[in-house]
């Protein structure tokens, strides 16, 4: 099975990339639900949470370096964001690749449906 974001993380397929480096891309959501809607990829193909491993601690620090570097660079640090990622079809998982997204930019005071 072809991978969409194995593809965007090799350059095989364009996105609005926000930050990069060895471990993840994180790249703007095609289907923004509020102003700042990025996904955190790790270039690492894992299919959700649920599969990393204790030799993931250098991957999970990126994402967490990026997460941070987007909602500074956004300005919605002080404002406020949510930091979502699904495991499994019935959690809204469509695609099958570890993601987190960072969204934020409006009020987001509602409960996850």
């Amino acid at each position: 099975m072809e991978c969409l974001f194995c593809k965007i993380a090799n350059h095989e397929l364009q996105a609005t990339v926000v930050v990069e480096d060895e471990h993840i891309i994180a790249f703007e959501d095609i289907n923004k639900i509020a102003p700042v809607h990025v996904l955190v990829v790790p270039k690492k193909h894992l299919q959700n949470v649920a599969e990393l491993d204790p030799e993931d601690m250098r991957l999970l620090s990126a994402i967490q370096a990026a997460i941070k570097h987007i909602v500074q660079a956004t300005g919605i640090e002080e404002s406020g964001f949510r930091v979502v990622t699904n495991a499994g079809e019935s959690a809204g998982q469509s695609v099958f690749h570890l993601h987190y997204h960072v969204i934020g930019g409006r009020n987001l005071n509602v409960a996850l449906g």
